[in-house]
């Protein structure tokens, strides 16, 4: 049986069950352990009419709040079938299944509690980029593949023909320097296209800063922003040597996107084929997904 008794003194192993080390993992545990406790208290205490005091009966597999805790990063870390999880953890498929949606909720909670969510309003992301050390940001699309949906018009929907598969799509925003998400769009078919998601949320950005985007992004100017994209190569033609340059230059700086990309992917639940069909579920992950990187950026970073 696999147990965070098990794993807590190896550091390797616990990276890479749940995708933190043990600091990272303490740190959101206090949190965690406050949104599980105002959980129980809203959906089993309050209002309610009980025969007996809460925590009574037959004692769950999951009893300590580390447990819980580690239990649902290795989910979100290793995406493993509800079946295989449910065996590692010694509980029935039907157990695990209610395990991963609760805690999941929970988990989103803590984050929050930490600041560690990015924005989804747009109406809020001028006033929170003002408020970054940095006014430099790179924007970008990421597409992240699902199962084929049986409704031939989702299949049409959903089909991306970049990715030559079914995907759902985001767009976020990185601060150049901190290396962390501030906002995340709403999550939307993989079909649509990056300029169309910016065009429809209206994003605003504060006066004078700089966005940092690529050619998926072309034709998008926001108002008082001083935007850098790579030039396309001519028709027939070369890159001069003074447009090669330039694009280096963008691309040195647009390489730390693909990084935090990279960070947010280390969770394989946002990696590998999504399955859960639940509504809205894709995007709680991705969201948790996002907040679980910058919980790691402001603890490693901060430190170089």
């Amino acid at each position: 049986m696999l147990s965070y008794d098990n794993v807590k003194d190896e550091p390797l192993s616990f990276r890479a069950c749940t995708g933190l080390d043990k600091p990272e993992f303490e740190k959101l545990l206090i949190p965690f352990r406050k949104a599980w406790n105002t959980y129980i208290h809203e959906k089993h205490i309050k209002d309610k009419i009980r025969k007996r005091k809460y925590g009574g009966g037959r004692k769950p597999i999951l009893s300590f709040i580390e447990e819980k805790l580690f239990f649902i990063l290795f989910y979100f870390k290793t995406y493993p079938l509800q079946e295989v999880i449910a065996l590692l953890f010694d509980m029935s498929q039907s157990q695990a299944n209610v395990w991963i949606h609760k805690l999941s909720h929970v988990l989103k909670i803590a984050l929050e509690e930490e600041n560690l969510l990015p924005e989804r309003n747009p109406q809020h992301l001028e006033e929170l980029l003002a408020a970054c050390t940095s006014l430099e940001f790179i924007i970008d699309g990421t597409e992240r593949r699902r199962q084929r949906p049986k409704d031939p018009q989702m299949q049409k929907t959903y089909y991306s023909g970049k990715k030559k598969a079914h995907t759902y799509k985001n767009n976020i925003i990185v601060d150049v320097h901190e290396r962390k998400i501030q906002y995340m769009s709403q999550t939307y078919e993989g079909k649509k296209h990056d300029k169309k998601i910016c065009d429809e949320e209206n994003l605003t950005f504060p006066a004078y800063c700089i966005l940092f985007k690529d050619t998926g992004f072309q034709g998008y100017e926001p108002p008082n922003v001083l935007t850098y994209q790579p030039k396309k190569k001519p028709k027939r033609k070369e890159h001069t040597e003074e447009d090669t340059f330039f694009n280096t230059l963008i691309s040195s700086v647009r390489v730390t996107i693909e990084h935090v990309l990279s960070g947010v992917k280390r969770c394989r639940i946002v990696k590998d084929v999504f399955r859960n069909t639940q509504e809205c579920f894709a995007d709680l992950v991705m969201e948790i997904a996002c907040g679980l990187h910058n919980l790691r950026a402001e603890c490693r970073y901060a430190k170089l």
